[in-house]
């Protein structure tokens, strides 16, 4: 029994370091507190790490990795990280991926979901997440 508990946790610590040990500058750590869609799947609220890669994200946690195509976006000015989400009604769909200091960010396109509520919905509200600290 001693055996397996010192196992296990060899096992739980080198999960941990593998987890952190895949964040680089420019990814985000965040805590997203709802359930959101993107790229029509939905994801549980939890702890994510979202990367920038070429013409796409990808966001992992709570044992899911999720690969989304974007497009350049631009803002005025350079702000903090943030991740940006439309909310229409209780769902929350992710929109935007802000990296602090740059004016270039990310968008994704909007899934037939999104589409749907936003011809049906007059209203939509914007949710921001900004990464752990």
């Amino acid at each position: 029994m001693k055996l397996f508990r010192i196992a296990f946790c060899v096992a739980m610590f080198a999960l941990t370091v593998g987890a952190f040990g895949q964040i680089s500058p420019g990814d985000l750590v965040v805590d997203v507190p709802f359930a959101f869609s993107a790229a029509g799947e939905i994801l549980p609220a939890g702890h994510y790490i979202v990367k920038k890669h070429t013409g796409m994200i990808r966001i992992f946690g709570n044992n899911q990795s999720l690969f989304v195509p974007t497009h350049a976006a631009l803002r005025t000015r350079a702000e903090g990280s943030k991740l940006i989400f439309h909310r229409y009604g209780d769902s929350y769909f992710l929109s935007e991926l802000w990296v602090a200091g740059n004016k270039s960010g990310t968008e994704l396109y909007p899934s037939k979901a999104e589409r749907e509520l936003k011809a049906r919905q007059a209203e939509t509200e914007l949710a921001v997440v900004r990464p752990a600290q």
